[in-house]
């Protein structure tokens, strides 16, 4: 893979990302010690604050997506890192939970409005058929970004003192401010008249990308197998040492970066993205029978078939993104991009709020079985994107349709 697209567009947009994601990770590592030893809040608070955030959300996301289409996408992300700047700032003033849950609450209307309108400035800016690689290259990116945040947050982490935090913090929040300040250089999106009759939210009244938008949040559940599910099993389940966790999450963020841009190949229309979206789910559960396996053999036999499996969860991963990014774009209508890329996000948002519970309970409560039902589930919801693609195309008037859907 290139290190960055040729100069345009493509360009500006993967280093505003590279830009932003380096804040992100610097906050991802480093937020739960800040909130809980500096500021003081217990884990149950910075739990439900999150929880509470993350639904805000959701809700937000398809309004913020519309905001991008009547505003200009351009405007709005610019605007929305600005807001998430000066909030994540602001979080030097946090000191009591009320404080948290509405800065938390105010950053997740930032940050869904940013979701929305970067999906409606690809839309406006990258040709048709190179959407899908650009997207690729951005998720490449922001593995790139957020590992070297985290690297960097662990200077924090390792001080463990609220002036490291602090620091930590206003650095996060310059990101964000620096990453505002490279997009305003992309070329401006037209802002997109309202309908002056009919419906506001169109995507929320198209049942086929709903449906979609449903089995795509509830695939990307799979997220949190390693993030989450993955280390647990390891460390209480298996004979495999502890430290073949840092090794797997290595390997999978490494393949990301290297391979997403090639794994995206195919996805651009609607016929290869839902191919994609089925071989993803089968692959993920095989990566679920092979980690349920793991836990049965000794030591060789469980680092084998842990590698292997996360080879396959990897390989599942980059046919997933690549797959949704093919079907949120192909099946928007170009006058509301921000609108369906906002409710494309709202799935993703979705899942990660239920993955928690769902892959717990299932991989960690009920062990080898649970692990085998979560390898049908997700084999399932790939099977189910086809079918669905094409009832959405069937529902899309002629000139709306790049070609039919047929897998």
């Amino acid at each position: 893979m290139r290190l960055l697209p040729p100069p345009g567009p493509a360009r500006i947009l993967t280093l505003g990302t590279l830009v932003k994601t380096v804040g992100r990770g610097l906050w991802l590592v480093a937020s739960a010690l800040f909130l809980t030893r500096s500021v003081g809040l217990t884990a149950t608070q910075v739990g439900v604050g999150l929880t509470l955030s993350a639904l805000v959300g959701v809700l937000a996301s398809a309004p913020s997506g519309y905001l991008a289409d009547r505003v200009g996408p351009r405007a709005t992300q610019v605007g929305a890192l600005l807001a998430a700047g000066t909030l994540t700032a602001g979080l030097i003033a946090v000191r009591s939970f009320p404080a948290f849950l509405l800065v938390g609450a105010a950053t997740a209307l930032a940050d869904a409005a940013d979701r929305g309108a970067r999906g409606a400035l690809i839309a406006g800016t990258i040709p048709v058929d190179q959407r899908v690689h650009t997207r690729a290259y951005l998720r490449a990116t922001t593995n790139v970004g957020i590992s070297v945040g985290a690297v960097l947050g662990g200077f924090a982490i390792a001080a463990d003192t609220r002036t490291g935090y602090v620091a930590l913090i206003l650095t996060a929040a310059a990101a964000s401010l620096l990453a505002a300040a490279v997009l305003v250089r992309l070329p401006a999106v037209a802002a997109v008249t309202a309908p002056a009759h009919g419906p506001r939210l169109i995507a929320l009244r198209d049942r086929p990308f709903l449906a979609f938008t449903l089995l795509d949040g509830l695939m990307s559940m799979h997220f949190s197998l390693l993030t989450i599910a993955l280390p647990l099993w390891i460390a209480g389940h298996t004979r495999a040492p502890a430290w073949m966790i840092s090794v797997l999450t290595l390997v999978n963020t490494v393949l990301v970066v290297l391979l997403q841009v090639r794994a995206a190949r195919g996805a651009g229309t609607l016929t290869g993205a839902a191919r994609a979206a089925r071989r993803a789910g089968l692959a993920i559960a095989l990566a679920c029978v092979l980690f349920a396996a793991s836990g049965a053999l000794p030591v060789a036999g469980a680092v084998g078939l842990l590698a292997c499996g996360s080879l396959a969860h990897v390989t599942g991963e980059l046919w997933h993104s690549a797959a949704g990014w093919g079907i949120s774009f192909g099946l928007a209508p170009e006058h509301a991009q921000g609108q369906y890329q906002g409710t494309y996000g709202m799935g993703y948002e979705l899942g990660k709020m239920l993955a928690p519970v769902v892959v717990t309970t299932l991989a960690l409560g009920w062990g080898v079985p649970g692990w085998l039902l979560l390898g049908g589930l997700f084999l399932l919801l790939g099977a189910l994107v086809p079918p669905v693609v094409r009832w959405a195309t069937s529902t899309r008037p002629a000139p709306d349709v790049a070609e039919p859907v047929a897998v």
